[in-house]
């Protein structure tokens, strides 16, 4: 089984900034993509940003130039650095990882969700 453990979230006025982690942990081969999703209450969950595993990054619009993915593979490890923060970025952030278990086995993974609240 793999754990993802974020922290990070809280509360910080607009035009602030945050660093959300998620760290996996378990049993497992290696991770493929790792990504940030977002929920907003009433709304749908959203892909925020996404890494590869050799490092290649994209970006849904309403955060590029302002959010950074990045990942360290020996501490499998994602990172989501938040810049200038806009009362629209409030949302639960949720990581998720694409994990190769064993030579036959691939599964996909949830953290549990940290809250990010942006007051105007």
């Amino acid at each position: 089984q793999v754990q993802l453990v974020e922290s990070g979230g809280g509360l910080v006025q607009a035009g602030g900034s945050l660093r959300l982690s998620c760290a996996a942990s378990g049993s497992f081969f290696s991770i493929n993509d790792m990504d940030w999703y977002r929920q907003a209450p009433g709304k749908q969950r959203e892909l925020v940003a996404t890494i590869t595993n050799g490092g290649i990054t994209n970006y849904a619009d309403s955060v590029k130039g302002r959010f950074a993915i990045s990942r360290d593979n020996n501490k499998n490890t994602v990172y989501l650095q938040m810049n200038s923060l806009k009362p629209e970025d409030t949302a639960v952030y949720y990581c998720n990882v694409d994990v190769i278990l064993d030579s036959s086995t691939r599964s996909n993974y949830w953290g549990q969700g940290t809250q990010v609240t942006v007051s105007s």
